[in-house]
């Protein structure tokens, strides 16, 4: 929210109250309290009538300093919290006479005491600043108080803001602040976080995630659920400014030498994703919403799909398999299922997973909706006439109440019967139509349950499929999410359109997710509105294989591949397949992910930010470490791509070209930009058939562009799991001082494989019977 017009003058609607000055240090468990006023105290009746910030600075985690600036200290919000972990590094305060410094982990924050101001700084750098008017405290549409016998006699009336600005140096560059399918540079941009359902084309988004980061190695999270409102470099143009109602403001700032370090920190605070299981990230082929279907047209795509060899590994059931004007009483239509659980029984036969469409909304005229009037299960009307409906989706509907145990649990039981009935999965929509005018069982603000709605939704129907399926099986496909939702995979990027800028808007909104601290993400391949054309199928197929996980989807038409052409089916099973031999890789991007909270898609600043022709690229992308890919967005197959310095060679066609540059050709439908990195041991495995085999049995080791020049890292290395996230095989190729390979195995008794690819062009391979090998 802006509070000033222009930089010199204030709104005429706001009182400010700003910091002006460190009056007193306190220590306090892990940090310290800054005392600081309005106006500076220089004697003792200046310390009268006047407004005072406690501002706390404490350690949080390694690298992470937790800044909370509070006004009354007696206020309750009723907002929920986040879950945070918090591990905090070892403090030292120093005080002098002009400055107080806490040193906690790489980071220093340095107060100003005299002319406030404070400042983090990391290994001798300035990483951002608040100093003259950057921290106050918003009385916004102030109605004084009374002197006289009055009925308001000393009341004051007026919403509260706190208000924080950091720095931004020139040239610097913000991204994240959740999916977001403007700009992917949010600098000039006003974001305000408020999970609506917006489609992929507007500045409104359904994923709003408190948390961004900047070109200059730090990031910051704001630690409130509600509302919070930034201005990048809009409202003062050389910060990035956030506020929030209330009394307090809270927000973590993190410092990384690598972006990579970053994200881990903040996944360390917010929580690290659960690892998908491997056959999630096969090819998804989905009903669709609108087509008529019923077991015999599911039947029949399946069938198709599997006699024209195109491997794929999940079904998904989108709305209708229940009756409509019913959803959600989870009961499938009798109608077009007659033996729902035969049904999927062969469709498991068949090799497949299924999973099922659901949402938190609850149909009047149902069983479930009787159940849950009974039980007191769904928000309530703030004006306490009853239970909450709406007509915005289904009739009458009325939403769950995950703040109720009791509730969590009923819903459960629901999606316990089709588990039982054969479904792998859900696919758990919506979560962002969330009225305000509400009371939740557990008293939380309605205005700051807004966005948390999401949290708990999909962590109540996650923490089941955990339950009853395990922990390595237990997979969502969510479009709505909040800070900490990364936990829950996987999301995808909601309803596009079927056109190339679409294709567009929606990969800018998966790198912004990226940079949000999610690290698994799909989308609706070849869009979900409208239906595309041929070649818009074929090229958003080959962007949709190189997401972490894939799925054909839309509203007016089935998304099955022979509707478009026959071209279509060979595009979607020479790349569906390329995908399952790429799993070894794939999958150990997916382990580390898990681990350390560093994504799979990763946008081109975040693998390269030394390289300042990356800072704005948002239409390639790298999968993993080693393998960029640049979809093609247009229909006369041009791509326009630029490759970071050093050596690259293309995995489809083993073209190799220099990097440093910029770089354009024309591709056919089976090929696209998808280069490997110089010096880089990448596992290819031996199924095109399934994403989930024995990854390591039979693999192939492609040492592509072995390092030769003076001073370069020589050593590639390359570790391969398993299906359960375990590593079984770690392999090492590097080029010796005499020009030889050597392949290091910690195992020789899966029968691997190697080929080497070198920049002159030539091409050797052979088997590795050892655990060192000399060629």
């Amino acid at each position: 929210m802006k509070f000033t017009d222009g930089y010199w003058l204030r709104s005429e609607r706001v009182q400010a109250s700003y910091a002006s000055q460190a009056f007193r240090v306190e220590r306090i468990p892990n940090g310290m309290r800054i005392v600081a006023p309005e106006r500076p105290i220089r004697s003792r009746a200046d310390a009268l009538d006047l407004t005072v910030l406690l501002v706390d600075f404490q350690s949080a985690g390694h690298n992470d300093i937790a800044v909370t600036a509070t006004h009354y200290q007696g206020y309750d919000s009723g907002e929920p919290r986040f879950a945070l972990h918090e591990n905090p590094d070892p403090v030292t305060i120093t005080e002098t006479e002009g400055e107080v410094l806490m040193r906690a982990g790489d980071i220093t924050v340095r107060v100003n005491r005299e002319n406030w101001s404070y400042r983090f700084e990391a290994e001798g750098k300035l990483l951002t600043s608040c100093g003259f008017r950057n921290l106050g405290y918003m009385r916004r549409d102030r109605i004084p108080a009374s002197k006289g016998p009055e009925a308001d006699y000393l009341m004051e009336d007026y919403t509260p803001y706190m208000v924080n600005e950091l720095s931004l140096k020139p040239g610097e560059t913000v991204y994240g602040l959740g999916e977001r399918f403007t700009p992917f540079v949010k600098n000039g941009q006003t974001v305000d976080m408020w999970n609506e359902d917006g489609g992929t084309a507007s500045g409104v988004a359904y994923k709003n995630i408190p948390f961004y980061m900047t070109s200059e190695s730090y990031g910051v999270f704001v630690d409130h659920a509600g509302p919070v409102s930034f201005e990048v470099g809009s409202e003062k143009v050389e910060y990035v400014g956030f506020s929030i109602e209330g009394e307090q403001l809270r927000y973590h700032l993190f410092y990384g030498r690598t972006p990579a370090d970053i994200v881990g920190a903040y996944t360390a605070l917010t929580g690290k994703p659960a690892l998908p299981p491997a056959w999630s990230f096969g090819l998804w082929l989905s009903t669709c919403f609108k087509p008529q279907y019923d077991e015999k047209t599911v039947t029949e795509m399946i069938d198709g799909m599997q006699e024209r060899e195109i491997p794929f590994r999940v079904f998904h059931f989108d709305c209708y398999w229940m009756k409509a004007l019913q959803w959600c009483d989870f009961e499938w239509d009798d109608e077009q299922f007659s033996d729902v659980k035969g049904m999927l029984e062969r469709y498991h036969a068949k090799g497949l997973c299924i999973c099922a469409w659901i949402n938190p909304y609850i149909a009047q005229n149902t069983q479930a909706f009787r159940e849950g009037v009974e039980g007191g299960y769904f928000l309530m009307r703030s004006d306490g006439r009853g239970v909450k409906q709406l007509d915005s989706w289904q009739p009458g509907m009325a939403l769950v109440d995950f703040t109720n145990p009791d509730a969590a649990a009923w819903y459960q039981n629901k999606l316990r019967g089709l588990l039982e009935a054969g479904v792998d999965c859900f696919k758990t929509d919506f979560g962002e139509r969330i009225p305000i005018d509400v009371e939740y069982s557990d008293g939380s603000d309605p205005m700051t349950m807004h966005n948390y709605y999401t949290y708990l939704y999909n962590r109540t129907v996650f923490s089941l499929l955990e339950e009853e399926r395990g922990r390595s099986d237990a997979v969502l496909f969510a479009r709505s999410a909040t800070a900490g939702s990364q936990q829950f995979p996987v999301h995808w990027g909601g309803d596009c359109f079927a056109s190339y800028g679409s294709m567009a808007e929606t990969l800018r909104g998966g790198l912004s997710f990226a940079m949000s601290g999610f690290s698994f993400w799909s989308h609706d391949i070849s869009g979900f509105e409208s239906t595309a054309t041929p070649d818009l199928y074929k090229r958003w197929l080959q962007f949709g294989i190189f997401s972490t996980h894939s799925r054909l989807h839309g509203s007016d038409s089935y998304r099955v591949p022979w509707i478009f052409d026959e071209e279509a089916c060979e595009v979607a099973k020479t790349f569906s397949a390329l995908k399952c031999r790429l799993m070894p890789y794939l999958f150990s991007m997916a382990v580390r992910a898990h681990e350390k909270g560093t994504p799979v898609m990763r946008p081109m600043p975040f693998e390269f930010p030394g390289d300042p022709a990356c800072k704005y690229l948002d239409q390639q992308y790298m999968l993993g470490d080693s393998l960029l890919v640049a979809p093609i967005f247009n229909d006369r197959g041009e791509a326009e791509f630029y490759l970071p310095e050093g050596r690259w060679m293309n995995l489809l066609d083993g073209e190799r070209r220099e990097g440093g540059r910029w770089h354009r050709r024309s591709y056919d439908y089976f090929h696209m930009p998808v280069f490997v990195r110089e010096n880089t041991l990448l596992a290819i495995g031996r199924n095109g058939e399934k994403p989930d085999y024995e990854y390591a049995e039979g693999v192939t080791l492609h040492y592509y562009l072995p390092a030769e020049r003076a001073g370069e890292e020589r050593r590639a290395v390359c570790e391969i799991p398993d299906t359960k996230g375990r590593t079984i095989l770690r392999a090492a190729a590097e080029r010796t001082e005499n020009g030889r390979i050597r392949f290091t195995l910690s195992d020789a008794g899966f029968g691997v494989s190697y080929v080497i690819h070198d920049a002159d062009g030539t091409e050797r391979e052979g088997a590795l019977t050892q655990e060192i090998t000399e060629i």
